[in-house]
């Protein structure tokens, strides 16, 4: 009854604080790995190499449907950005469903872009169903296909450290994120740009993918500041010994 309660009001929230932003422009903070990022569309298709995007193999049943709908967000904007690119933007999953839903989406990216006849399915790749076979198929895009950046959001755990060996290797731009905490630390370590906690969660609204991408950050904002009230309030309630 709670979940369902949490899930209404952040739906309602995000409805409303979404007209909200309509009317007023949005102001974000910067973040330099999404400035790194989208800089780094434009130099990709100037220098006539591709990026890469790697979207974990996070399952979207379960807590990790989080960071692959995220990567999914941000991998729809990327191909529309890059349609046109002598060399289109590939993806790679370590899941079947999240494959299937990243060749959906990059056909949406040309279907937006109005250039669906370029569209080619293999451009979204299951590159392996476990961890470590997911990451040695990704490995070999890095390596063989003119790979300007490698742009990794998504579940990743200790097999992002594979990722990040073959990028330095070729001298490819790294950008990360990660909702687990081994793979999170693995990027902030090994790349120029990661991105921390729930930044992963703002890439849509950097890469402007629309209104409701920002309001999702208020609303976010909103939730951590009730719960740091209750997380306090119950602090000070047991220390007046109310409860």
């Amino acid at each position: 009854m709670v979940e369902l309660i949490i899930i209404a009001g952040s739906a309602f929230l995000l409805f409303i604080i979404t007209l909200w932003k309509r009317r007023s422009p949005a102001n974000l903070r910067e973040i330099p790995a999404l400035t790194r990022l989208y800089r780094t569309l434009g130099l990709s298709m100037e220098d006539g190499t591709r990026l890469h995007i790697s979207l974990g193999h996070g399952s979207l049943l379960d807590a990790h449907g989080g960071s692959a709908l995220a990567g999914l967000a941000m991998l729809r904007h990327i191909v529309e950005r890059t349609s046109v690119s002598d060399k289109p933007s590939v993806a790679s999953a370590g899941d079947p469903a999240l494959g299937l839903l990243a060749q959906d989406t990059i056909q949406a990216g040309y279907q937006a872009a109005g250039v669906e006849e370029l569209y080619v399915p293999t451009n979204g790749r299951v590159t392996g169903l476990s961890p470590f076979g997911f990451a040695a198929g990704a490995m070999s895009i890095s390596q063989n296909e003119n790979v300007y950046a490698n742009i990794m959001v998504g579940h990743f755990g200790s097999e992002a450290a594979l990722l990040t060996e073959a990028s330095d290797r070729e001298s490819v731009v790294m950008i990360g994120a990660s909702d687990d905490l081994t793979g999170q630390s693995i990027l902030f370590a090994n790349t120029q740009d990661a991105l921390i906690g729930e930044e992963l969660f703002a890439t849509g609204a950097y890469l402007g993918a629309g209104v409701s991408h920002v309001a999702s950050l208020t609303v976010q904002d909103i939730l951590r500041w009730i719960v740091i009230f209750i997380l306090l309030g119950g602090a000070a309630a047991k220390f007046l010994g109310i409860i």
